[in-house]
């Protein structure tokens, strides 16, 4: 006999007792935590840190906060809030489970706090009538180790990410608020910021000058014992530095000709946007395998983690040398251009993403472009980067259910965590697929307007105003439309809500087949290739069996709908042998080149998942596959193509 459910709305009745068990209410939520408003603090926030603590990698702060008036003269609840929508991050995603020791004083007294319950990045202070400043303690407990988290902290270097050491006072925009910052670093040490010093420091204490909190938390430091400095102003005697540290003092012999690529992807960006949005712009580089990868975007410097032989191994790490071309374009796109809704007052008021295929998007492709103008990258690595990046999402499955549009939400929804099913999932797709759109745009402006025009003048229409100001500029979606019908009429509005908002059986690859280029699969992966994989530690196979396998022998990733998914491999089974042998990445390229043979067994892969073995029999006779761009890549080299040298192609062309 099946028991009945209590009918709605009545009450419900236990152990035969007649009177109605009240049902539950819901709890009011406490008080809102003071909105931002567009006043000034006041007083100037003093904050300092103690990097030295290098063994047990803690970071120890003390801040010395003065109370507006009203505190002093009535006492009440002031709210300290811990930064958590962190630029470049796109999500709430401050670290303040590492923030340890809290203790406020004033006057030497401990006053206690008290966390909000649903704001948990709020600590109310119930100040006592008559205080004029609270002094404030914590630590932030670095991971120690990659297991924890990302490891900031190393015997050799420091990453200090101000977002993560510092507290601020709620009720204010962040750019109202001064602060006073202090660093003391290990003995000997240098660093490299966007900061700038004040000259009050003594020994290994570094004292800067006060700045905005905005400007605070967008200016991380690099320290480290090992340390060079390369100085690559441009003729405008603004200054840029390229501040480089290293886990070991070799790596830091950079030639002078990959000294003045660097000094190019400068020349090149001027001469692309036609402004600058800094002050000074300091490159901060850590060359390593020790501190955890970093790869963020701020307005007067780049926070960036590269390989060890970035510079001594320079012929095999130009996989990821478009990195600091896409960094310094996210000064003019991202920082001083920016999306209405990745703006907002303070760094705990949420952000809305809709606008990164722009923010992201164009800087990966202006990435790659600059790359290639500046010397950083050859146009042939490039052309074999884009080929990749093509076959990637036109193999991505999971745009034939999800829009592209909808990716810009993965930062919060995913806060790049792992995926189980990457190509049918989506990531962050409007970094790359973004990508494609922007090469799609600028191949079709330069084909409507005879070459005239390119994507060269919407940059530097969009993104070049206000040449020095490093105020922030939001814009909107008409905006983009409106700047690329100046440049270039045409039904933008349709072209971009057909790639953003629709799916798609293909990825969006007109920017490649504009000019008479297509993607081709051949046996031999290309340079970049071979570079992209060995920086990552992976073998790649995506396009022949459909996954690819870590260097310790890790499936990483299994392409959705392909022969390995079809025969049930997932990412993180450790593959042990392929055909009763052990495997090795050259073993399973041959055995993939044998089993072409139309009657060739399928080829058996040994699997551990976990603790249990298991075989499986992945049916292929594809061979090896690697993309590649064939035909008229003319179009291609023209946009490549360094400024200047298109700037004299078009005055010999008008001459004529």
């Amino acid at each position: 006999m099946l028991a009945c459910a209590p009918q709605v709305g009545h009450a419900a009745q236990s152990d035969g007792h007649s009177e109605a068990q009240p049902q539950p209410e819901p709890l009011p939520l406490p008080p809102a935590v003071p909105a931002p408003q567009d006043v000034p603090f006041g007083g100037t926030l003093s904050l300092s840190v103690d990097a030295t603590d290098l063994p047990r990698h803690v970071l120890s702060m003390k801040e010395s906060i003065p109370l507006p008036a009203r505190y002093t003269e009535k006492g009440g609840d002031f709210v300290l809030l811990y930064p958590m929508w962190l630029p470049g991050n796109h999500s709430p995603s401050g670290t303040i489970d590492q923030l340890g020791g809290l203790t406020v004083k004033a006057d030497g007294k401990i006053i206690p706090w008290l966390r909000d319950t649903v704001t948990v990045s709020a600590f109310h202070i119930q100040v006592p009538q008559g205080t004029r400043q609270l002094d404030v303690s914590y630590q932030l407990l670095t991971p120690v180790s990659p297991k924890v988290g990302r490891v900031v902290m190393t015997d050799t270097m420091v990453n200090v990410q101000w977002s993560a050491v510092s507290l601020y006072p709620a009720g204010y925009f962040t750019r109202q608020i001064m602060v006073h910052p202090s660093v003391q670093f290990p003995a000997g040490w240098s660093y490299g910021t966007a900061l700038r010093s004040d000259g009050k420091g003594a020994g290994s204490m570094v004292s800067f000058q006060p700045v905005s909190f905005n400007t605070l938390v967008d200016s991380p430091i690099f320290a480290g014992k090992y340390f060079r400095k390369f100085d690559l102003t441009q003729p405008d005697k603004v200054s840029v530095t390229l501040n480089v540290m290293a886990d070991h003092p070799e790596d830091l012999a950079a030639t002078e000709a990959q000294i003045e690529a660097h000094r190019n992807l400068v020349k090149q960006a001027n001469l692309l946007f036609g402004s600058h949005h800094y002050a000074h712009y300091d490159f901060l580089l850590a060359l390593t395998t020790k501190l955890g990868g970093i790869g963020l975007e701020h307005h007067q410097s780049s926070e960036n983690s590269g390989p060890r032989g970035y510079f001594t191994q320079w012929d095999k790490t130009f996989g990821m040398r478009d990195l600091l071309a896409h960094e310094f374009t996210h000064s003019w796109d991202g920082k001083y251009r920016r999306p209405d809704g990745l703006w907002a007052p303070d760094f705990n008021t949420p952000q809305r993403g809709t606008g990164l295929w722009v923010y992201e998007g164009q800087t990966q492709y202006w990435g790659y472009v600059l790359a290639a103008r500046a010397g950083l990258m050859t146009a042939a690595q490039v052309k074999d980067a884009l080929a990749e990046v093509a076959a990637v999402y036109d193999n991505r499955q999971g745009r034939q259910w999800r829009p592209l549009i909808d990716t810009t939400n993965d930062p919060i929804i995913a806060q790049r965590s792992p995926q189980s099913w990457r190509s049918w999932q989506r990531s962050e797709d409007y970094y790359s697929e973004g990508q494609l759109i922007w090469l799609d745009a600028d191949t079709l402006i330069r084909k409507m307007s005879d070459n005239k025009k390119s994507l060269n003048d919407f940059a530097k229409a969009f993104f070049g105003t206000n040449n020095g100001s490093i105020i922030t500029s939001t814009y909107t979606f008409e905006d983009v439309v409106k700047t690329l019908n100046a440049v270039q009429p045409y039904d933008w509005e349709t072209f971009l809500r057909d790639r953003l908002y629709h799916t798609s059986t293909h990825a969006p690859l007109d920017g490649i087949t504009r000019g008479g280029a297509h993607v081709v699969y051949t046996e031999k992966p290309s340079d970049y290739v071979k570079s992209y994989s060995n920086l990552r530690h992976v073998s790649d196979f995506l396009f022949s069996l459909g996954l690819s396998v870590s260097k310790k022998g890790t499936v990483s990733e299994v392409l959705w709908g392909g022969p390995a998914w079809q025969a049930g491999v997932t990412r993180d089974q450790e593959l042990l042998a392929v055909n009763g042998e052990a495997y090795d990445a050259e073993g399973l390229q041959d055995v993939i080149t044998l089993a072409k043979n139309k009657d060739a067994a399928p080829i058996a892969l040994l699997l551990k998942d976990g603790d249990r073995f298991h075989t499986v029999s992945v049916t292929y006779h594809g061979g090896l596959r690697y993309p590649h761009l064939e035909g008229d890549t003319q179009l291609l080299d023209t946009l490549l193509a360094p400024l200047g040298d298109q700037a004299g192609a078009k005055g010999d062309a008008a001459k004529k």
